[in-house]
């Protein structure tokens, strides 16, 4: 179990959110929480920093657009289909290409458990895998 929570804390995240303050407050959140976070403000910087480099998670935050919740998703699928996609908001429940999604203002806490549970369910597939199962 150590060594999950390990690999967990080693995961890079992009966390995109509209507003400036909220995205700094919970990017440090995130952070202090143990993982690599890198910011994005809207959705150019999202897709210039998936040029730049690659990403375990991509945040999108109830503060983006729709439009841009919506769009960015499958502009993450595309570019990379291991980048898993988390929505903070419930529009993002039977998109495609969502991993996961949590009702728009949740604690900074459901946020965290969330992308434990989603790399919890990865370890658990990829175990699986090298079993043949």
């Amino acid at each position: 179990m150590a060594n999950a929570a390990k690999a967990v804390s080693k995961l890079k995240i992009l966390y995109s959110e509209g507003d400036p303050e909220l995205l700094a407050s919970q990017a440090a959140s995130i952070q202090k929480a143990g993982y690599q976070v890198e910011t994005a403000p809207d959705r150019k910087s999202v897709l210039e920093a998936q040029r730049r480099g690659s990403f375990d998670l991509i945040i999108l935050g109830p503060t983006l657009s729709k439009n841009d919740r919506h769009h960015l998703a499958y502009m993450v699928k595309k570019a990379s289909q291991t980048t898993r996609v988390l929505v903070m908001h419930t529009d993002g429940e039977r998109h495609p290409a969502v991993d996961a999604n949590l009702d728009t203002g949740c604690s900074i806490e459901a946020v965290l458990a969330k992308i434990a549970t989603l790399w919890a369910s990865e370890a658990t597939l990829t175990r699986a895998a090298a079993a043949g199962k």
